[in-house]
């Protein structure tokens, strides 16, 4: 049986909950409640184990904070015995106009700590990826503040509708594979 590990990626703890940088969060909590899977304390984090049309499926939030989430993902895909081109890792992009999201199979980091700690780990680029765009509208020297910021009223009136396509997106890659999610999501 194909299995399948999905990591939203985010920092744990209250005064993180609501910022741009936990997008990763907000998207598995929504792909768990469609899936009706509870997250429970494990290894490295909070689990879900489920399925999906016939397709073992672990959702994870890293509890390794974000500069360390490929500690998380290196010791789920290993003890589950899942295949990299099966790991779907789910994170934020300055890089995107806010809400756009961009499914790619493989690619660089593009300064991403999540996604650097990650491909450190498994020492690779080649892992599929799913990044919704959080926008850049902060002044020179401010990125870090805007990352951990909490999202503006404007944002907030269309957030859960991006955060409920991207789960769509997240259960097209478990059943239908990498290229049918980006062919449906991309640019969405």
């Amino acid at each position: 049986m194909n299995k399948y590990l999905i990591v939203g990626l985010g920092n744990m703890g209250a005064e993180y909950v609501y910022t741009r940088h936990n997008i990763g969060f907000l998207i598995v909590e929504k792909l768990s409640e469609k899936l009706n899977a509870s997250f429970k304390p494990s290894n490295f984090g909070q689990l879900c184990e489920t399925s999906y049309k016939g397709r073992k499926t672990f959702i994870l939030k890293p509890d390794t904070y974000m500069n360390l989430s490929g500690n998380a993902v290196k010791f789920w895909l290993s003890k589950e015995n899942i295949k990299p081109e099966n790991c779907l890792i789910i994170c934020d992009d300055l890089n995107l106009p806010f809400g756009t999201i961009r499914i790619k199979s493989k690619g660089s980091n593009a300064g991403h700590n999540g996604l650097k700690s990650i491909e450190n780990s498994l020492q690779t680029q080649q892992y599929p990826r799913l990044r919704l765009g959080i926008g850049s509208d902060f002044s020179k020297g401010q990125q870090i503040d805007y990352v951990l910021g909490e999202w503006s009223e404007e944002e907030k009136e269309t957030l859960a509708e991006r955060i409920d396509i991207s789960s769509e997106a997240v259960k097209t890659f478990i059943f239908s594979g990498i290229t049918n999610a980006m062919n449906e999501y991309n640019g969405k």
